[in-house]
C-alpha cells in the first residue's frame, strides 16, 4: 500500500498538547471525558479522483491499464478517467473542474495560466517530437513557403498550432498569409486526406497514421518547436487533496520505469487504445522521449520563454505581462521533487 497522509495529524496533536497543559487527569476536575472518542483514523482527503488520459500521454494510459491508481486507494477512492483528445479538450476539463489532473502540452498549460485558467504544473511525463506540417498525397506543395495563401488545419490551443505559428514565422509568413482551420486533431486529419484542407499541422499517433495509410507527406518537422508534455491539476485540487496529487505522480514515475522496460508493451497499449496498427504506434513512441526530470523547471521554462511572445502576437493572449505572470507562477515542482514510485509497490 502505498504511504498516506493523516489528515487529522495536527488535530490530534493539539488535544494531547491540551491535556499535558492542564495537568489534569480524567475525574480530577478535568473536562476531557473519562473515555474520550478516539481521534478519526488515516484515510484520503477525497472519495473520488477525476484525471484524464490521452493518446498522446502514454504514461497516462500505461496507469489506466494497469490499475494502480485504483489498487492504491484500495477502492476508498473512485477513480474517474476522461479521455482528452487535445490539450485544449484536456483545458477545458481542468477549467470546467471535471478534472482534477489533465495532461497537456506546454504551450497549452502556459495558454491556459496566462488567460487566467487555475492550473499548476506538477509533473512533466514526455519530450514528445509529435508536431509537424503534412500535405496531402500527391500534393505539389513541398515547403512552408508555398502554404502562402493555402488553407491549414489546426486545433487552436495546442502544441500543433503553436507549431504552426513559430514555422509560419520562420518561414517569413504570418496567420494573415493563410488560412487556418480550427478544427479538433481527428478531423484535421480528415480534412487533409479528403482534400478538405492544403496542410495539417498534426499530432501523433494520428500524424503517423496518416503518414502510413493515406501516404500524407512531412513538408517540416523540427523537435525544437514542439513543448514537453505537462501534468497539470488545478489549484482547489491541490490544496485540498495534497496526498491524491503526490499519489498521481508518484504513478506517473513508476509508469516512466515501465514504459522503458517495456516498449513493446507500452505501444501495444497506444495502439489498442488508439486503434491504430501496432507498427504505427511503436514509431509513435520513438519520436517520444520519456527518459527525461519529471521536474518542471528551467529547461520548460526556457523553452515557453519562446512561445509566449508568439501567443501575445497571434492575439491568443493579451499582453506580455500576462505571460510573464504565468511563467512565474505555472509550476508547482514540490510533488515531482518528493515522487516516490516504489510507494505503490
Amino acid at each position: 500500500m502505498p504511504r498516506r497522509r493523516p489528515l487529522l495529524a495536527f488535530a490530534a496533536l493539539a488535544v494531547t498538547g491540551a491535556i499535558a497543559l492542564t495537568g489534569c487527569v480524567a475525574g480530577e476536575g478535568s473536562s476531557i471525558a473519562a473515555d474520550p472518542e478516539p481521534a478519526a483514523q488515516e484515510g484520503w482527503s477525497a472519495d473520488t479522483l477525476d484525471i484524464d488520459f490521452a493518446t498522446y500521454n502514454p504514461l497516462s494510459l500505461i496507469i489506466k491499464d494497469q490499475g494502480w491508481l485504483e489498487e492504491a486507494t484500495d477502492g476508498e477512492v473512485t477513480v474517474n478517467w476522461l479521455q482528452s483528445a487535445g490539450s485544449n479538450k484536456a483545458n477545458e476539463a481542468l477549467r470546467a473542474g471535471a478534472i482534477d489532473v489533465g495532461s497537456t502540452a506546454g504551450s497549452a498549460a502556459l495558454l491556459a495560466r496566462s488567460n487566467g485558467s487555475p492550473i499548476k504544473t506538477i509533473d512533466i511525463y514526455t519530450q514528445p517530437n509529435w508536431s509537424a506540417i503534412l500535405v496531402p498525397a500527391g500534393s505539389p506543395i513541398t515547403s512552408v513557403e508555398e502554404l502562402r495563401g493555402k488553407s491549414i488545419a489546426a486545433t487552436k490551443g495546442t502544441d500543433p498550432y503553436f507549431f504552426l505559428l513559430q514555422t509560419l514565422e520562420e518561414a517569413g509568413l504570418t496567420l494573415a498569409d493563410v488560412n487556418v482551420q480550427n478544427l479538433q486533431h481527428a478531423d484535421g486529419k480528415a480534412a487533409l486526406e479528403s482534400g478538405a484542407v492544403d496542410a495539417w499541422s498534426g499530432l501523433d499517433p494520428l500524424l503517423s497514421t496518416s503518414v502510413a495509410t493515406a501516404g500524407s507527406k512531412i513538408i517540416y518537422d523540427n523537435v525544437d518547436f514542439n513543448t514537453y508534455g505537462f501534468l497539470n491539476a488545478t489549484e482547489d485540487f491541490l490544496e485540498a487533496s495534497p496526498d491524491l496529487a503526490q499519489l498521481v505522480v508518484d504513478a506517473y514515475e513508476k509508469a516512466r520505469a515501465w514504459a522503458l522496460e517495456n516498449p513493446e508493451e507500452t505501444a501495444a497499449i497506444l495502439a489498442e487504445v488508439a486503434g491504430i496498427d501496432p507498427a504505427i504506434a511503436e514509431a509513435t513512441i520513438e519520436r517520444t522521449v520519456i527518459d527525461i526530470d519529471n521536474v518542471p523547471g528551467d529547461a520548460q521554462r526556457d523553452v515557453l520563454e519562446v512561445v509566449g511572445p508568439i501567443f501575445v502576437e497571434s492575439g491568443d493572449v493579451a499582453d506580455q505581462k500576462s505571460i510573464d505572470t504565468a511563467l512565474d507562477s505555472l509550476f508547482d515542482d514540490s510533488f515531482a521533487t518528493e515522487a516516490d514510485p516504489d510507494s505503490l509497490g
